[in-house]
């Protein structure tokens, strides 16, 4: 075994999440997500999506092991600013997990000016705010949800209400879409095999097995 360096395995420790070998196509992460979007009202925009995901105990603590350069069992906040960056720099390539579609159209979001790391009860929280690139009107079937394109990080909302909209107009109605597993691999068997073997690292296809917000709305124009 080739031997890592410390200052590469604590990149390799969350770019790990994101671009996993073929043989790790199951989660190896787990976290629990909220997600908060505020809608302009004026405009019937969302304005922007709040991300807080809480990541599980033995992840966290590989976390803490890597980057606890001084070895005190806490980050200073030199240390956790190296997380941050770390986990910014990694999810910039997959759009920081975020599924964001109108009528099945992916919508451009402008990277996050920052991200959060902080830990709370001994795991790892995450958070950070995005926003379209341009105007996201509310008007047909507009969906936000969650996913990790390699599958190597299982992050879902566990209730539904872990999902919330500030400002949501009457014209709009609100459903959580949790897919079945087994009913998403059965319909798209073929499209899940072709796309495995295209590109075996991870896939935009993982986002039918995606926990999403579904809003259906009518267009005040």
């Amino acid at each position: 075994m080739i031997p890592i360096s410390r200052p590469c395995m604590s990149v390799m420790l969350l770019a790990g999440v994101l671009a996993p070998n073929v043989a790790n196509a199951h989660p190896h992460v787990f976290a629990e997500a909220r997600l908060a979007l505020a809608v302009d009202n004026n405009t019937s925009t969302i304005s922007s999506l709040r991300h807080f995901w809480r990541f599980d105990e033995l992840f966290s603590s590989a976390v803490m092991m890597e980057f606890d350069k001084d070895s005190d069992l806490q980050l200073s906040s030199a240390e956790m600013q190296a997380v941050s960056e770390t986990v910014y720099a990694s999810l910039a390539e997959y759009n920081y997990f975020q599924i964001v579609t109108v009528d099945g159209r992916d919508i451009p979001m402008s990277p996050p000016p920052a991200l959060k790391a902080e830990f709370d009860k001994d795991q790892l929280i995450i958070s950070f705010e995005s926003k379209p690139k341009e105007p996201l009107k509310l008007s047909g079937k507009v969906d936000f949800g969650i996913y990790d394109p390699s599958f190597y990080t299982a992050i879902d909302f566990i209730k539904d209400d872990d999902i919330v909209v500030e400002g949501l107009p009457a014209t709009c109605k609100p459903a959580v879409i949790r897919p079945n597993a087994d009913d998403a691999i059965a319909q798209n068997q073929k499209t899940l095999t072709d796309a495995f073997f295209n590109d075996p690292t991870g896939t935009d296809m993982s986002k039918i097995f995606a926990t999403k917000l579904e809003l259906t709305c009518l267009s005040r124009e």
